[in-house]
């Protein structure tokens, strides 16, 4: 089963956070950052949405950096997914 998204959503999977400092220190779960990168599964086709055209401006396979608490989460199949507008997307990391 696949995820399709719609206008300008974009479902993105949410990388691992670092469990270790630079300096080998092991964190424990509770002391970790909410990771905020993330990489993109799936891209809508785009549109108009509000009466604005709207271009999609990433694509699948990018990492990119998102808005705390940004989009829905979504578990399919045992992973867990974010449903996020393309608005919430704040950079791409290169």
């Amino acid at each position: 089963m696949t995820i399709k998204p719609l206008t300008d959503k974009v479902v993105i999977k949410k990388l691992q956070a670092e469990e270790t400092t630079k300096s080998g220190i092991v964190l424990a779960s509770a002391s970790q950052e909410k990771p905020q990168v993330a990489e993109i599964i799936a891209v809508g086709p785009g549109g108009v949405v509000d009466g604005n055209e709207i271009k999609m401006q990433v694509t699948v396979g990018q990492k990119v950096i998102i808005r705390d608490y940004a989009g829905t989460t979504v578990k399919l199949e045992g992973e867990e997914y974010i449903v996020v507008r393309q608005d919430d997307i704040l950079a791409i990391v290169e």
